[in-house]
């Protein structure tokens, strides 16, 4: 982590045990570098799949006794170098409050719940809202209950409901993930971040397009029905693939992705059940209205 002063054991190809220090000021590893404080008497060793780190600190004179702590266990050594960690919530989480004074610590923890594991749910839950639910149930109703005559305009007064609430609940879920790309120096899930930013270009000109909506009898009407279809079944499918992308970025627990993949299968299984219905009533109706024909 850029700013960290590391002490750093790891294995030489002698087999010796070795402790370096680390003054990262990027993010690429530098070279063996002091750091701001006195190390004396360090060690490590190696036993049952775990590393033991053992050194003396001596702070300078007015340093303050209480720091953030951070640990990390990387993949390798190349070269004398260690190997960038992984980026995992367990990576990322694996911090604390250490009091060289052995008084108790205060402060975040790592087991979790600080600002940014808050930011990281709430940017969840706002987009699983909004991308894995809202938008898909107001395709839903402008897809099914249109045919219904008995249903114009209700049916059209709540897919723009549907779809204004999800547009508004999905920018802030995106305006919360780019704090929190802003806040995490370093760490970049491209295809996250990519398909999020599409997401709320494409969404955006699709709400404006309401504003430019032809009157049923125009000429282009047809026209603007492929594009508003053709936009809106593009945002269905990469909402849907990026809720699952941030699964799994995020790594929740197993309930939480299962209540997830149950929902988006549940309104799956709908469009599926919905769509057969439909194509049943229309032909119906087509068959009843030639029948009816003088």
């Amino acid at each position: 982590m850029a700013g960290s002063q590391a002490l750093v054991a790891f294995r030489e190809p002698t087999g010796r045990m070795a402790v370096r220090t680390y003054n990262i000021n990027g993010y690429a590893m530098p070279a063996n570098s002091t750091v701001w404080f006195q190390v004396l008497n360090s060690s490590a060793e190696f036993s049952d799949g775990q590393m033991r780190l053992f050194a003396a600190l001596v702070l300078p004179e007015g340093a303050p006794t209480s720091l953030n702590h951070i640990w990390q266990v990387g993949p390798a050594v190349s070269g004398g170098v260690p190997v960038r960690h992984e980026f995992q919530p367990a990576n990322l989480n694996a911090k604390g409050r250490l009091d060289l004074l052995g008084r108790d610590p205060t402060g975040p923890t790592a087991t979790g719940g600080d600002s940014r594991t808050r930011k990281r749910n709430i940017h969840g839950v706002l987009n699983m809202v909004s991308w894995g639910i809202m938008l898909p149930v107001g395709i839903i109703i402008a897809r099914y209950l249109k045919v219904f005559r008995s249903a114009d305009p209700a049916w059209f007064y709540l897919h723009v409901f549907c779809q204004i609430s999800g547009y508004a609940i999905g920018v802030s879920g995106w305006s919360t993930g780019l704090k929190l790309g802003s806040e995490s120096h370093g760490i970049t899930y491209s295809t996250h971040r990519n398909i999020g930013i599409t997401l709320f270009v494409i969404a955006t000109v699709q709400i404006f397009a309401l504003l430019l909506r032809p009157n049923k009898e125009h000429k282009i009407r047809f026209y603007w029905n492929i594009y508003h279809q053709g936009i809106g079944y593009t945002i269905l499918i990469l909402g849907i693939i990026n809720v699952f992308k941030g699964l799994g970025i995020l790594q929740p627990e197993n309930k939480w992705k299962t209540v997830c993949i149950v929902l988006i299968s549940v309104l799956g299984g709908i469009f599926v059940l919905l769509e057969a219905i439909t194509w049943v009533f229309v032909l119906r109706r087509k068959k009843s209205d030639q029948s009816n024909k003088p």
